[in-house]
């Protein structure tokens, strides 16, 4: 038998609601408003006044599902209705104890003025929570941005005047006119304080070198320390754990405030120490962090795991709004990719959330330029129709690099899992770190950022280029007339062959690189490695049309004075089509893309080279990084996107299966504390059902077990009387005979689910994993002719998937 589910003990359990039980009174369906009676600090057996004989103890003036409770003569005791570490939330319950909660609030509101007030900031709470979130992503953006910058900065040089200034904040306050890499009279690199002044001399660049990777080690260490000695969760990306948690998994401390400050903080060092990794990913779990930690000034939101994750939801598409300032692709992006449950009403608040963060973030302006990122294209170069066909070029090259990368990093995390690699977290960071400053100084595109790298590529030579990447054989003559096409010159071909390098170097290096123990993106690592094949391929199609200016597809292109080809927006399009083929992101890519770059004419390109990429990826793996990372680390996540098509049944999942335990039961009146606590003892299970007694097995309800184990703790503290030989019932009535000189009675009925979801044994299973993730379900009871069978969880329902695509099942690890 697994963990958490339950155990037969002898006999079959009706779960069905039959007319009478024997032996006992008339049996009838409870109604929205009747739920589950907990024991208190009151004594089980005192009758508020103004009862019928016909009523329970708190009857239809006590409305109580799970954790909530609108009488306010009682409360359950702390805790019960919530989750353990790593268990699945109940949605079904928690929307409809929100559904409860509401019911009162606007019963209550018709009383009075204080009620109505009460009732109007429970409406708009949501509202207020989003704001909070999108103004404090914007704000955690900006800084981040800032401080990434003048970190980077500080493994080439420093501004003595203002040592907190990035070297183009510091050549600003200088009166030089013009200054390159080494020009500014302000910014003093490392070598100098050594008394090498000459660039060109070989001790300056040995110099230079040594500082470069003795900086990048450093922050690398320093990094890895800070995340593990005080947030192991801010490691990696987030995305994956995102997308679980929004399924309604729970990972206690992952969207904690010390997740988020250390990620913070180590985000920019990790980013400044020259990793091949992006901070994009990582926002997305900022965002969220803050999200959760704002949840929690309004209840509404708290105390409800299923409304949290509304709000965690907006957050997501703060996360992804500031990353890139794309407002509209973050909600698009957390609608495709990361949300489970995403009503129109989150639909609504999602914008509202990314539109403030990214109204923030535009404030602070931290790149100076008044946009919100630096890939910005100030072009509208058009393209033709035969271009398609390179384009969809790119798209192959994406989803074929997509689908290596999966499967070599999948690889490498397997192998980091199972051998002695794992053991030295910090070991293998600095050896990362160590082999990326030492490749990358060499080569100019691999030592410099990588989101200016990407920026540089997507950028078209104008006549103010003095780069190598734009060493062509024009001579601008007139400035009337704009950039036209030329013949490459030495630079350029020093370019491409370094450019051929880097997209190699980079390719191979983010395989090692995604899934050590610092926060790291994959964003930005991917778009670099296609804007890199998209920059060359746009490099050989214009030497192509420059040379062959007479074929039928660049005779009425080629202008006398103007640019056949722009290389420009093959890079554009070749990030695209890698990050698709990486991710099997596809409508969100898109929008985020034109958002990004400004290029909205560019949008069928990029639309032709993400679509194909996804189909090519698709034929050579079914799955994204992120959800191979999620079947990897064993979240129980079931994919909406993803297509049953066995013929199973239920009979063939459910648990116990012969050979197996009988399943555990509690009977609702004549079980003890000792027997329920020794049952709890014995077994690791998460609920059990109630059943009317071991002999007639007639089902009564649902209790979960964290509820059960906070009842009896709670009852044996604050009531008088309770004991081990103490009977505990799950009904409204306790018989006379059962106080008259024996020990106080327990009631629980409050902790009952008296509609547990329930199917028969000859369900489909297309229709079991239909309802597991359009309902949210845990778990699910089998039946045969009203009789139990058995149980199915979620658990069941992975490792059957995987048993049947011929996985191995016991990967996933959680229920």
């Amino acid at each position: 038998m697994e963990e958490n589910e339950p155990l037969l003990l002898e006999g079959m359990a009706d779960f069905s609601l039959p007319p009478r039980a024997p032996n006992g009174p008339p049996r009838r369906r409870p109604s929205d408003d009747e739920i589950i009676d907990v024991s208190t600090t009151s004594t089980p057996l005192e009758r508020p006044s103004g009862l019928s004989d016909n009523e329970s103890d708190y009857g239809s003036q006590s409305k109580t599902y799970g954790t909530y409770n609108a009488s306010e003569e009682s409360e359950l005791p702390a805790g019960v209705g919530q989750y353990e570490d790593f268990h699945t939330i109940d949605w079904l319950r928690d929307i409809a104890r929100d559904r409860l909660r509401h019911r009162h609030i606007v019963k209550k509101s018709q009383e009075s003025c204080w009620e109505y007030v009460k009732g109007f900031h429970d409406a708009w709470s949501g509202w207020v929570c989003v704001l909070i979130v999108g103004c404090a992503a914007g704000l955690t953006a900006g800084v981040i941005d800032i401080g990434a910058n003048w970190m980077f900065d500080i493994k080439f040089g420093i501004c003595p005047q203002q040592f907190y200034f990035s070297k183009e904040q510091c050549c600003w306050d200088s009166n030089d006119t013009h200054f390159g890499d080494n020009d500014c009279a302000e910014w003093k690199a490392w070598p100098t304080f050594f008394g090498a002044h000459d660039p060109t001399n070989g001790w300056y660049y040995l110099l230079s070198y040594i500082m470069y990777v003795f900086w990048a080690v450093f922050i690398g260490f320093l990094t890895v320390t800070l995340v593990r000695q005080f947030a192991p969760y801010a490691c990696g990306s987030g995305i994956p754990e995102i997308k679980t948690i929004l399924s309604g998994f729970i990972i206690r401390g992952y969207l904690g405030k010390w997740t988020y400050l250390i990620k913070s903080v180590t985000m920019m060092m990790a980013v400044s120490a020259g990793l091949s990794l992006g901070k994009e990913g990582p926002m997305v779990h900022m965002a969220c962090c803050i999200g959760n930690i704002a949840s929690y000034l309004f209840p509404k939101y708290g105390r409800n795991e299923a409304k949290k994750r509304e709000i965690l939801s907006a957050a997501s598409a703060a996360g992804v709004s500031v990353a890139f300032g794309a407002p509209i692709g973050g909600v698009l992006f957390s609608l495709e990719e990361v949300s489970y449950y995403f009503p129109l009403k989150t639909l609504w608040r999602s914008f509202f959330c990314a539109l403030v963060a990214t109204f923030v973030l535009r404030s602070i302006n931290p790149f100076g330029t008044s946009h919100l990122v630096m890939f910005y294209i100030d072009y509208n170069s058009p393209w033709f129709f035969f271009e398609l066909v390179p384009f969809i070029i790119l798209g192959i090259f994406g989803g074929l690099v997509g689908a290596f990368f999966i499967k070599a990093n999948i690889y490498w995390c397997k192998y980091r899992k199972t051998s002695r690699l794992g053991l030295y977290p910090t070991l293998e960071v600095l050896i990362v770190t160590l082999a990326t400053a030492i490749v990358s100084f060499p080569n100019p595109y691999t030592r410099k950022n990588t989101s200016e790298l990407i920026a540089m590529l997507f950028q078209q030579c104008g006549p103010e280029d003095s780069t190598d990447l734009c060493d062509y054989r024009r001579n601008f003559t007139n400035v009337n007339h704009g950039v036209e096409t030329a013949e490459i010159g030495d630079g350029v071909k020093r370019a491409l062959w370094q450019l051929s390098l880097a997209l190699i170097f980079k390719l191979l290096i983010t395989v090692f690189t995604f899934g050590i123990k610092v926060p790291a993106g994959l964003f930005i690592p991917s778009m670099a490695v296609g804007a890199i094949a998209g920059r060359m391929l746009g490099v050989a199609m214009e030497q192509l049309a420059y040379y062959n200016q007479d074929w039928v597809f660049f005779k009425d292109m080629c202008n006398l004075n103007e640019a056949c080809i722009t290389p420009g927006i093959y890079a554009m399009v070749g990030a695209a089509a890698v990050l698709g083929g990486v991710t099997r992101m596809t409508i969100s890519l898109v929008v985020i893309m034109f958002e990004l770059t400004g290029g909205i004419q560019y949008i069928v390109p990029i639309m032709a080279a993400v679509m194909t990429s996804k189909w090519v990826g698709d034929a050579l793996l079914h799955e994204g990084i992120y959800d191979a990372h999620i079947q990897l680390n064993g979240y129980p996540f079931l994919d909406s996107k993803m297509e049953f098509t066995h013929t199973t049944i239920a009979a063939d999942v459910m648990r116990p299966r012969r050979n197996d335990p009988p399943l555990s039961v509690i009977t609702q009146d004549c079980m003890t504390v000792e027997d329920i606590e020794m049952l709890l003892g014995q077994t690791a299970h998460n609920c059990f059902p109630v059943v009317v007694s071991r002999e007639s097995q007639y089902l009564v309800g649902f209790v979960i077990r964290r509820d059960l184990n906070l009842a009896l703790a709670n009852a044996r503290k604050n009531q008088e009387g309770v004991v081990s030989n103490s009977i505990v019932y799950f009904t409204d009535h306790v018989p006379a005979v059962a106080v008259v000189g024996g020990p106080t009675p327990l009631k629980l009925k409050k902790l009952l689910d008296f509609a547990p979801t329930t199917i028969t044994d000859q369900t489909p299973m297309e229709t079991v994993v239909d309802m597991f993730r359009k309902l949210g379900l845990r778990q699910t009871l089998v039946t045969h002719n009203g009789r139990l069978l058995g149980i199915i969880t979620k658990k069941d329902v992975l490792r059957h998937v995987q048993q049947l695509e011929n996985k191995d099942p016991s990967t996933v690890l959680f229920d």
